[in-house]
């Protein structure tokens, strides 16, 4: 095939999915996978018929561990490599760390953080030998804030996206990979289902309207960095005025605005 595939995880709503939907309007075929197939199925018949595209999908659930060879092996099957990936499947995991299971609790690092450092791995010798590659690891601005109360994981799991893709991509330059770049893409509250999900709905409706950005704008601050090179992107202005004020702020002054907040977005029930 004369055009080039991207690899979405987490592609059946919201983030995902419209990274889909921007990559088709560029051209780009396109490897959907999630777990919901009839919500995959659904996009890949949309894109085609409205952009030409091919695009193939396929169900799988990231927290097992042979979920990203499966992806990878039904892609071989066809013919296909990945010349971008787009790590963005991802959920919040609701409790304390003493009241879920570890099993909960190893399920959410499996999907969030080794599934995506694995297929980066994987596909990385093939867009080495094909001198391109993109690869975008949806962060999030959690990942430099102080951690909180709930959803215990989430922030420190995000930190290590953003410190991962930095590695990777100064990793590319260094070895002569110069067209291969690697972006963590870092949002704030984004319109999705992500909060339905994780049963925060209610309570981050009641956060200001200018802390909420639409899919669209996140998705092409992340395709627009990792063309660049960017190696990691925090898009809208508020967004970035919170990621320099973490860095400014004392830790201790910083650690109590989050312990202040975080109960409008973190749940401590299951």
């Amino acid at each position: 095939m004369a055009r080039r595939l991207c690899l979405i995880t987490g592609a059946s709503a919201g983030i995902g999915a419209e990274f889909a939907r921007q990559y088709a309007a560029f051209g780009w075929d396109l490897a959907l996978t999630a777990r919901r197939t009839e919500r995959l199925e659904a996009l890949a018949q949309e894109l085609e018929s409205a952009h030409g595209i091919s695009a193939i999908t396929i169900a799988e659930d990231l927290a097992k561990p042979e979920a990203v060879d499966a992806i990878l092996a039904a892609l071989e099957a066809k013919g296909r490599h990945v010349d971008a990936l787009v790590n963005n499947a991802g959920y919040g995991l609701p409790g304390t760390f003493f009241n879920t299971s570890w099993e909960e609790q190893a399920d959410f690092i499996r999907v969030l953080y080794t599934a995506p450092v694995e297929l980066a791995h994987k596909v990385l010798p093939g867009m080495a030998e094909r001198g391109y590659g993109r690869i975008i690891n949806v962060a999030s601005l959690a990942g430099y804030a102080a951690g909180s109360a709930g959803h215990t994981l989430y922030g420190s799991v995000k930190a290590a996206m953003i410190k991962f893709t930095e590695s990777l991509n100064a990793e590319c330059a260094a070895t002569g990979q110069t067209d291969i770049h690697c972006t963590a893409l870092c949002p704030g509250f984004t319109w999705s289902e992500f909060h339905d999900v994780n049963g925060t709905r209610e309570d981050t409706n009641k956060m200001p309207k200018w802390m909420w950005m639409e899919a669209a704008p996140v998705v092409k601050a992340g395709i627009d960095a990792v063309n660049r090179g960017q190696p990691v992107v925090v898009p809208g202005s508020a967004n970035k005025a919170l990621a320099t004020l973490t860095r400014i702020l004392p830790e201790s002054l910083g650690r109590a605005m989050v312990s202040a907040q975080s109960k409008r977005y973190r749940r401590m029930d299951t």
